[in-house]
């Protein structure tokens, strides 16, 4: 797979990567790989949300409120 940037996000990429000791395509690879980590948590979340509710397992919504917020804190 190839991915095209432009010239100004190469040029940004590649000053990103070497404060960071390494170089634009690793970064550009290990930023992918983190993305779609994290989408595979929010979707097995989500799932595991949709099956609690299924089976009729609700929260309140101060609770909700609670979590959310502590979330947002994280």
């Amino acid at each position: 797979m190839e991915v095209h940037f432009a010239p100004e996000q190469e040029t940004l990429l590649s000053q990103i990567a070497t404060h960071a000791g390494t170089d634009a395509e690793r970064l550009v690879k290990d930023a992918a790989l983190r993305l779609l980590q994290e989408e595979a948590r929010f979707r097995a979340a989500v799932r595991e949300g949709m099956a609690q509710a299924d089976r009729g397992e609700f929260i309140e919504e101060e609770e909700m409120d609670a979590r959310l917020e502590q979330m947002l804190r994280s």
